[in-house]
């Protein structure tokens, strides 16, 4: 479906030209004509589906519609402080054209940027972005102004109920008007998430989209290591692998990431390293420095794992199993978007192989296997634990082939 079909503004759909868009992903074809609809929404969808433009395209058609100048239309929570600034920039994008302004709220700042935010608001923002700590700040202030608010979304909500953020929740939601829509996005559906919806929706339609299964274009494949192996493989990985200029290995650890940059540094690779240990301006900075190829490889713990829009990230290594199942596929999902394709490789220990398949369990396929390099050491052979023999990569086109090329 094309987005001309939505009859959204014309100005909205410049912007998503401009932008290079033109067919409406499948989150974006079924959520689009029910928010125009005002209808509350439930909607569960993965990271890399397009949920943002999901929620906000619509939105932006309906202020161009009922401009009410000085006032606040809507409000976007999230988790954190990288997905409010993600969410803002896509929104500057695509009002490019539109006489509408936004601003992300976050933690980490100074005062001046305390009071900056605050002039903002009194003058009037059409749509806020801001985690729940920093909203909640302001709402206490008095400042903050919610009496004509259209629109309440919940980005990520499964992530912000394991973060603690339910009782915030909540106490955000006491200032706003009852007669609002509200639009749940999440990539799970546990308990909490029903619980959460239906406290704060009314009557909703309910949408879920191809829930925890990695992009098609993900070429996903496994390494059977002992522990010391995987620093050894990581360098051949990067050594080998010359055309990918885009690199991001996650760890379970914020000590862990730490190691491994300093693994990586003495190896004279450009490396930086992200956890919540950095400043908001330091992140901010490894960030842009990954964005801009200026930083070939990222290390980080799962703060980038959801939400997070780096495009074509070339490869993605998990150097732990992550321990929540989930997490894989919001791994994963930091590669092959928009129908790109990608590598996610799994560097797996022995402790570690029932990790690996709750992960299998969850995306309904098993991972592929492929033997080490010789240079990096002899094969791991867990045989008490049922695994298979190794296996080559077959053939097949794009990133996928080169890699299969290469290591070989």
């Amino acid at each position: 479906m094309r987005f001309e079909e939505f009859d959204l503004h014309d100005d909205i759909l410049e912007a998503i030209s401009y932008m290079g868009f033109e067919k409406a992903s499948p989150i974006q074809e079924k959520a689009i004509p029910l928010i125009l609809k005002n209808k509350d929404l439930l909607a569960f969808a993965q990271t890399g589906t397009g949920k943002t433009a999901a929620f906000i395209l619509p939105i932006l058609d309906k202020i161009c519609s009922t401009k009410n100048e000085g006032k606040i239309n809507t409000i976007v929570i999230v988790p954190t402080r990288e997905l409010a600034i993600q969410i803002d920039q896509q929104i500057q994008g695509f009002s490019y054209f539109l006489p509408v302004n936004s601003i992300a709220l976050y933690g980490g700042g100074d005062g001046n940027g305390w009071v900056r935010e605050r002039s903002a608001l009194e003058k009037g923002t059409d749509i806020i972005v801001a985690t729940p700590g920093k909203l909640i700040s302001h709402l206490n202030s008095g400042k903050l102004k919610m009496d004509d608010l259209q629109h309440l979304v919940l980005d990520e909500a499964d992530r912000m109920l394991d973060m603690g953020f339910y009782e915030d929740i909540q106490r955000i939601v006491s200032y706003l008007p009852k007669k609002r829509q509200t639009l749940l996005f999440s990539a799970t559906m546990p308990p909490n998430i029903k619980k959460l919806s239906k406290s704060i929706l009314d009557k909703p339609e309910e949408i879920a989209i191809e829930l925890s299964k990695p992009a098609e274009g993900v070429l996903q494949a496994v390494y059977l290591v002992h522990e010391n192996q995987k620093s050894p493989l990581i360098k051949y990985l990067i050594d080998n692998n010359t055309d990918y200029k885009s690199i991001l290995i996650f760890t379970s650890t914020k000590l862990k990431v730490g190691q491994v940059v300093r693994s990586l540094k003495n190896n004279n690779y450009k490396v930086e390293g992200i956890s919540s240990d950095l400043e908001q301006k330091q992140r901010e900075e490894v960030l842009s420095s990954f964005r801009a190829r200026n930083t070939r490889v990222l290390v980080a713990t799962d703060v980038l794992s959801r939400g997070i829009d780096i495009k074509d990230i070339s490869l993605i290594v998990n150097y732990d199993v992550p321990g929540d199942a989930e997490d894989y596929v919001h791994r994963v999902g930091r590669t092959a978007r928009a129908e790109s394709e990608g590598v996610a490789l799994t560097l797996v220990n022995e402790p570690e192989l029932y990790k690996l398949k709750k992960i299998e369990s969850l995306i309904g396929s098993e991972i592929m296997r492929i033997p080490l390099p010789a240079s990096v050491g002899e094969q791991a052979d867990f045989k008490n634990q049922h695994e298979q023999k190794p296996r080559t990569f077959r053939k097949s086109k794009g990133q996928s082939k080169n890699f299969r090329k290469k290591n070989k």
